[in-house]
């Protein structure tokens, strides 16, 4: 078995790879972009198994997401994020509640 290998012809500068930690939002974010590519996959898809590899492509796809977005709504917002934070129906709740 013969294997062909291409080699680009570049500036000779090695790139540096991104080893940053992935948040929870660009983990959503990324999956949700899978889903996309997942779903137009399926729409363009004329064989039989590649059908069924689509179907079952996208109810994993789909379950990642929602544990993701499951994981994001347990995910407590800081403070400072709180859009209102001193608005007058948070005020009236808060006397009305104490």
């Amino acid at each position: 078995m013969k294997m062909y290998f291409s080699q680009r012809s570049g500036t000779g500068s090695m790139t540096e790879e991104d080893y940053s930690p992935v948040t929870l939002r660009d983990s959503i974010e990324k999956t949700r972009q899978a889903l996309d590519n997942a779903y137009a996959g399926f729409d363009n898809a004329v064989d039989n198994d590649l059908i069924d590899s689509y179907i079952y492509e996208i109810n994993s796809l789909q379950k990642r997401y929602k544990h993701l977005t499951d994981l994001a709504a347990l995910e407590a917002v800081p403070e400072e994020e709180t859009l209102y934070k001193h608005s007058p129906v948070r005020a009236l709740i808060g006397h009305v509640l104490s």
